[in-house]
């Protein structure tokens, strides 16, 4: 199959939660992050939405039932006091200016036609909520294997925008290499690189990233 799809957003627009004016931060290294992955894999095997093409209509197609590796480069909404407010912001904005529904909610996220072997969310923000737990991460994690993914990498927290760039573009460039090494592996070594540089040693940039899902 081929090597993945990328959806990344909120670097042209300011999302918005859909219960006020509240914005969401921009996250203006997830162009970098995304453009670092897609290099990685042959312009035949991969597929890109970044800005205002990271939208519902791209995230929701039946077009990802083809990909291998998903990778969502935006914040991931996690609400344990109002589940149904728990889901993926995309682009608010079309090409116009004129505001679209971008949620992708977690119920839909349920309802997904997907064949992957590895869904990950590399932006994490867990504001709405007056108590957020843990489950809100593990119901992400649940959609996206019951929509057909085998194993899905999630951050337990809100993580730093620079460096989740950095430990993605690692992450990948050993995870696409010539060893293929295991995702966990991959991912584990990563977070080692991350951790061995000065400015980003503290386990916060790095340690939130869990995999959840079959081993390989």
């Amino acid at each position: 199959g081929h090597h993945g799809a990328i959806a990344a957003s909120n670097v042209d627009d300011p999302a918005k939660s859909a219960d006020g004016p509240q914005a969401l931060q921009r996250l203006p290294y997830t162009r970098q992050e995304a453009e670092a992955i897609l290099a990685l894999a042959s312009p035949t095997s991969r597929k890109a939405a970044l800005g205002f093409e990271a939208n519902r209509t791209a995230a929701m197609s039946d077009d990802l039932i083809r990909y291998r590796i998903i990778h969502f480069a935006t914040h991931s909404i996690l609400d344990s006091t109002h589940p149904e407010l728990s889901g993926i912001a995309l682009s608010m904005l079309d090409r116009q200016g004129k505001s679209q529904n971008g949620f992708l909610r977690a119920h839909e996220i349920f309802n997904l036609r997907l064949g992957a072997e590895l869904v990950v969310l590399s932006g994490c923000r867990t504001g709405l909520g007056k108590e957020v737990k843990g489950e809100g991460v593990y119901g992400m994690t649940r959609g996206f294997m019951y929509a057909g993914s085998k194993r899905v990498v999630v951050s337990l927290w809100d993580v730093q925008d620079q460096a989740t760039a950095r430990l993605m573009s690692d992450f990948y460039r050993g995870l696409l290499g010539p060893k293929r090494p295991s995702t966990a592996a991959a991912l584990r070594a990563a977070q080692i690189a991350i951790w061995r540089e000065g400015r980003w040693s503290a386990p916060y940039y790095w340690a939130g990233f869990v995999l959840q899902g079959e081993p390989k």
